[in-house]
């Protein structure tokens, strides 16, 4: 069946977004043309203000519609402790554990195949945050995947520069996962991060 040029223009697009299929993206196109249209149009303006008001924080990169963010703002997180994380999802993700320190945003799927992989990082900005002083460690909390594992070395070679701790979140077995069904990788890295129980 053919569709119409419209609704097919809609499910193309929506298929752009991460984790949209052809099947979801179909369904959500058709419940955007069922909802009445103020929430469609409510819809439409949220996408066109957040892409036209929101911006990199220009003290750490998290996506922000102040610069200085919120988080740069508060005086009551720990600026000793710098978490450099690829993307605004991350801190995130880093916040609902409680982590008050700051952060440093790449902004940037890195992905090192590509010819720019290191085009846009603002490595002044991090140096410089370091050279300031204050900064006593450096989580670098980067994917656990290759291009993380190269981009973590990179930084840290940086951050190497100054004197500052140099870390990384602890890898290892999740909560209820089976050792049986580990891959190598991270077997290796539990056994290596091991403690005293």
């Amino acid at each position: 069946m053919k569709l119409a040029r419209p609704l097919e223009n809609l499910i193309d697009q929506l298929q752009k977004l991460p984790t949209i299929g052809p099947k979801t993206a179909q369904r959500l196109a058709l419940f955007i043309l069922k909802v009445p249209e103020s929430e469609a149009n409510e819809l439409a303006q949220a996408i066109i203000d957040a892409r036209q008001k929101i911006t990199a924080c220009s003290e750490c990169g998290i996506l922000t519609d102040l610069s200085p963010c919120s988080v740069c703002r508060d005086d009551s997180r720990d600026g000793s402790v710098l978490c450099v994380v690829g993307e605004t999802s991350d801190v995130m993700a880093i916040e609902r554990t409680g982590f008050r320190g700051r952060y440093f945003v790449l902004n940037k799927n890195i992905d090192l195949l590509a010819d720019n992989a290191f085009e846009g990082l603002n490595m002044k900005l991090f140096a410089a945050k370091l050279a300031a002083g204050g900064v006593k460690e450096v989580v670098l909390a980067l994917n656990p995947d290759i291009d993380g594992e190269v981009m973590s070395r990179y930084l840290g070679g940086i951050a190497a520069q100054y004197d500052v701790l140099i870390t990384r979140p602890a890898h290892g077995l999740p909560v209820g996962g089976n050792i049986e069904f580990a891959d190598e990788i991270t077997l290796r890295r539990a056994l290596e991060g091991r403690r005293e129980l």
